[in-house]
């Protein structure tokens, strides 16, 4: 009988565990990482190249190289905005109104779901190595606020990567369980789980092994992605001013501000200024030009004000639909990789614990 483990699919990162003496474990890659980058690229010769390597393709080789799925899959297309659509591979229509990832290389095009069970498949297959036994069955968690759509497309993702979804497991629940809440008293706790693309805010009571959720509200379309994306904007205004060129229309700076973005996000986790530089960022008839900024933590905060909002927003509701006051909660949990650092714990560069914390109370 094949071994059955828990799959976190995230939108930037993806995760795999196992139970091991009644405690779960989580898997390293091939790489001796924790985490595996949720991306796919094609290479020249046609080769499949999943996590890290297939992330470090991105600048090189934008256009046949997939990321961000989890904000694609089980949507139709008309629900994407100019913002969603704002990537370096190319996104299809097609006549049924679904979305459709297309690989020039390999002159196909891949669904949500293909491009996603390629993520599982590998994370698989390091399990089948960990383990040195096949993997058969997957518990694959999602944001509590997907709907039916997307957890079908989820689970239709795992099918296709050979595996049999046991059960598709709500994030915050697997949070409660990871924390080891059920364990204890039984208290009243929320969870707010910021990811690299999605946000979900969850109230439950917890104890003695039995979950009930009280309420749970999110945004689907919320996550560190978006403050990528703020960040992003502000690098290419800044130059579009400076030299009248505007990156984003370009699929290698595109990206190169992205991963510039993304690090500085993290960078000003711990710092108030950080430095941008990207040498030979593009090139003109007067030759190569280069991208420099510096940005402040409180630029970031102004820059993002709107976003911010848009997390207060669920947190409200949430308590609303629970008929709760925020001094009415035992625990604050937080959770997810949207304002995480390299080693995945939660920094705060923006929504920092103390904040979180603050603003709950303060409802």
């Amino acid at each position: 009988m094949g071994k059955v483990v828990g799959i976190d699919l995230g939108t930037t990162n993806s995760v795999v565990a196992v139970m091991e003496g009644g405690k779960p474990v989580v898997i390293a890659n091939a790489e001796g990482m924790r985490t595996t980058p949720s991306a796919v690229s094609f290479s020249k010769e046609g080769e499949r190249l999943v996590g890290q390597l297939g992330r470090r393709q991105a600048v090189l080789d934008p256009k046949n190289t997939f990321y961000n799925i989890k904000r694609f899959i089980g949507r139709p297309y008309s629900e994407l905005s100019a913002e969603d659509r704002r990537v370096p591979y190319l996104i299809r229509r097609t006549e049924e109104g679904n979305i459709r990832l297309v690989a020039p290389r390999l002159e196909r095009e891949f669904a949500p779901e293909e491009v996603s069970a390629m993520i599982i498949r590998k994370l698989a297959d390091e399990a089948n190595r960990y383990l040195g036994q096949s993997v058969t069955g997957a518990v694959i968690t999602v944001p509590a606020y997907f709907n039916d759509s997307q957890r079908q497309a989820t689970r239709d993702a795992g099918r296709i990567a050979g595996l049999d979804v046991k059960r598709i497991l709500n994030e915050p629940t697997a949070a409660s369980l990871a924390y080891g809440l059920d364990r204890g008293q039984r208290q009243r706790i929320l969870v707010f789980d910021l990811g690299g693309g999605t946000f979900d805010v969850s109230i439950l009571n917890v104890g003695d092994g039995v979950f009930e959720v009280l309420a749970t509200s999110g945004d689907t379309q919320l996550g560190g992605n978006d403050f990528d994306r703020k960040i992003v904007n502000w690098l290419a205004e800044k130059f579009l001013a400076d030299e009248g060129i505007d990156l984003r229309r370009e699929r290698q700076s595109l990206q190169r501000l992205t991963e510039a973005a993304e690090k500085a996000k993290i960078e000003l986790s711990g710092v108030g200024v950080t430095e941008i530089n990207l040498p030979f960022i593009t090139a003109t008839e007067d030759g190569p030009k280069h991208l420099e900024a510096r940005l402040t933590r409180g630029e970031l905060e102004t820059m993002s004000a709107d976003l911010l909002e848009r997390l207060r927003l669920p947190v409200r509701r949430s308590l609303q639909d629970a008929r709760l006051y925020p001094q009415d909660i035992d625990e604050l949990v937080l959770v997810g990789g949207g304002d995480a650092d390299a080693d995945g714990e939660g920094a705060g560069a923006v929504v920092d614990r103390s904040r979180t914390q603050s603003e709950c109370e303060s409802g």
